[in-house]
C-alpha cells in the first residue's frame, strides 16, 4: 500500500514537472539563483501541483521552497485534510535524498518548506509531504513560531491576494549537525521572503533553528548577503518600517 501511494504522488508531480504553470511559483518567472557554487553539484529542480522545491543531493533536503498564494486559494486550503503520509521523492537519485529513517528517533520535526496548510488541492496537500520538501526543524520552532509565522503570510496572503513566498534553510557553521545515515544537514536557521507585488513590498523573516519566540526582519538584499540565494524579481530593498498591517510582523529583532 505504501509503495502504491509513493508510486501515486511521483506520478502526480511527474505531470506537474511538465506543466508550464510550474513558472507561475515565482514573479516573473526568474527562479532563486544559487550563488554559494558549494550548493551547486546536485542540485535539481523539482516541480509539484502549487509549488517548486530546489533540492540539493549535498544537504539532502531543499535549498528553496516556493508558492504563489492567492486569497482564493487560501480559502480553499482552509477545507482541506492533512495526509500526514510523508514519502520519499523517486525522482531523486539514489543517496540523493533523504529517507524516513533518517527521521525516526532523531528528535526533529519534518519541518515543511512549502507548508502543507497553504496546499488547497488534495494533490498537492499529498504532494507537500514529500521528504523533499522538509527539513529537520527543532520540534518546539516548528509547532510554535513558526506555525504562527505561516499563519501570518497567509493573512497576508489573504489581505492582498497576490502573494509570493519562497522559503528555505541556512546552514552556518563549520560543524553541522546531521542525522541519519544520510547524513541530513540540520538547518541553524530558516527564511521564509514574502513578496507583495501590488504594494512593492519585499522582506525576509529569519529565525534560529532552536526553541525561541523571536525572529529577525531583513530586506531582501541583507538574506541574499546570508543565504547564499539570490532572489531575481523580487525589489532588494523594500522594508515594513512599522508593524505590517497588523500581521505581527515588526522591523528588526521581535517576537510573535
Amino acid at each position: 500500500m505504501k509503495k502504491w501511494f509513493a508510486c501515486l504522488l511521483v506520478a502526480f508531480a511527474a505531470h506537474a514537472n511538465a506543466a508550464p504553470s510550474c513558472t507561475q511559483f515565482t514573479p516573473n518567472a526568474q527562479w532563486p539563483v544559487l550563488t554559494n557554487q558549494k550548493m551547486a553539484p546536485k542540485a535539481r529542480m523539482l516541480c509539484y501541483s502549487d509549488f517548486a522545491v530546489m533540492h540539493s543531493g549535498i544537504t539532502h533536503g531543499p535549498l528553496w521552497s516556493a508558492e504563489h498564494l492567492t486569497r482564493d486559494h487560501i480559502e480553499a486550503a482552509k477545507d482541506m485534510v492533512r495526509t500526514n503520509k510523508f514519502f520519499e521523492d523517486a525522482r531523486l537519485p539514489d543517496g540523493e535524498g533523504a529517507t524516513l529513517a533518517d527521521y525516526k528517533r532523531s528528535g526533529f520535526d519534518r519541518g515543511h518548506m512549502s507548508p502543507a496548510g497553504n496546499r488547497w488541492n488534495r494533490d498537492a496537500m499529498a504532494q507537500s509531504f514529500s521528504l523533499a520538501n522538509v527539513v529537520p526543524q527543532n520540534r518546539e520552532n516548528n509547532q510554535r513560531l513558526w506555525a504562527r509565522i505561516e499563519t501570518s503570510v497567509r493573512k497576508i496572503a489573504m489581505a492582498y491576494d497576490d502573494t509570493y513566498v519562497v522559503t528555505g534553510p541556512m546552514f552556518s557553521g563549520q560543524q553541522l549537525q546531521t542525522i541519519g545515515s544520510s547524513r541530513v544537514f540540520v538547518p541553524t536557521q530558516l527564511f521564509k521572503v514574502v513578496y507583495v507585488p501590488s504594494r512593492q513590498l519585499a522582506f525576509a523573516v529569519v529565525v534560529d533553528n532552536v526553541s525561541t519566540n523571536r525572529y529577525d526582519i531583513r530586506t531582501i538584499h541583507e538574506l541574499e548577503a546570508v543565504s547564499g540565494i539570490r532572489f531575481p524579481g523580487i525589489p532588494e530593498h523594500r522594508y515594513p518600517q512599522v508593524t505590517f498591517n497588523g500581521h505581527d510582523f515588526y522591523v528588526g529583532k521581535s517576537k510573535l
